[in-house]
């Protein structure tokens, strides 16, 4: 039985997606904290690591992992690539391999990620539940939060069924992000494709250079630069969609936040918390598109192995 390049794209994302958020995990929890939490610290990144060790234990550092791995390999098994691969298809010529056009990355960002965030958003509400439950105990004891069980029970008593989709706006509007991310992403690509093949020997025969060409120190700097990009422009709107679902304030709705914090906090209210996002951002993304390539390769020399192998003992 032969195996799609899709399906290869699919489990690539999804593994790839997963090792990248475990890696890089303890720094979301320290952005959704300081985004849904009225008061705040002038502390570090390594002040923020040290205090909520010193409080929660190491357990502290990762609550919601489960919830968040799940939702992530979801969001990447099915999301832009396949969403790429399918625009590709429908290309002839000598463009068929290249770097998609602005406008078919924002199509192609627009496609996969509300189809996404609508599917995955009660996993993320979940995810902030218990990332902004994880506190000390009354007799001090280490304690790193609710488990994701008990925490679905918990925003299912409180809200209902609906409270599993609390922030669905601003997370439809962040869907802006992996557009800016992927089209930035992929402009880069191309200036970089293009200015590889000026500088070619003259002469050569190479022909267009795809993404094929592009080394994983390249896609390393690349996915961390367009998410960087794609963070640091829509960051308020991830503050606003992280308090709705964590329900640490009671907002009616996306723009009475806005004018709530802004009213309480000032403008440093909508980017609290926006350093260790942006370093989660940049190395998680940055970690992923190397990661896809290689297990997309691992997986698809596996595949082409055991097909030439039964080939061979067909023959």
């Amino acid at each position: 039985m032969s195996i799609s390049d899709s399906a290869i794209h699919a489990l690539a994302g999804a593994v790839g997606g997963s090792v990248s958020m475990a890696l890089t995990y303890p720094l979301v929890n320290l952005s959704t904290r300081a985004a849904v939490t009225t008061k705040k610290e002038d502390l570090s990144i390594g002040q923020a690591l040290v205090k909520t060790v010193k409080e929660q234990g190491i357990g502290g550092l990762y609550s919601g992992l489960g919830s968040s791995l799940f939702g992530i390999s979801l969001t990447n098994a099915a999301a832009y690539e396949e969403t790429r691969a399918w625009l590709i298809k429908r290309r002839t010529g000598p463009s068929a391999n290249s770097a998609l056009t602005t406008g078919e990355g924002i199509v192609a960002g627009l496609i996969a990620g509300s189809f996404c965030t609508i599917v995955t958003n009660p996993i993320w509400t979940v995810q902030a539940y218990q990332s902004t439950r994880a506190v000390a105990s009354a007799d001090g004891e280490k304690k790193s939060g609710p488990s994701a069980v008990e925490s679905f029970k918990a925003i299912i008593k409180a809200d209902g069924v609906k409270g599993l989709w609390r922030g669905i706006g601003p997370a439809l509007i962040l869907v802006i992000n992996p557009v800016i991310q992927y089209t930035t992403f992929e402009r880069m690509v191309s200036a970089l494709l293009t200015w590889r093949a000026k500088r070619a020997p003259a002469g050569s025969k190479s022909g267009p250079l795809g993404r094929s060409a592009l080394t994983d120190w390249d896609l390393f700097v690349l996915g961390a630069l367009s998410k960087l990009i794609a963070t640091g422009s829509s960051y308020p709107i991830l503050v606003v969609k992280s308090r709705l679902q964590a329900a640490t304030h009671k907002y009616s709705s996306s723009l009475k936040a806005i004018v709530q914090i802004l009213k309480t906090e000032g403008i440093s209210g909508l980017y609290a918390g926006l350093g260790p996002k942006l370093l989660q951002s940049a190395l998680t993304a940055a970690f992923l598109f190397v990661a896809q390539r290689r297990i997309y390769e691992a997986v698809k020399s596996f595949v082409n192995a055991a097909a030439s192998k039964r080939a061979a003992v067909r023959a």
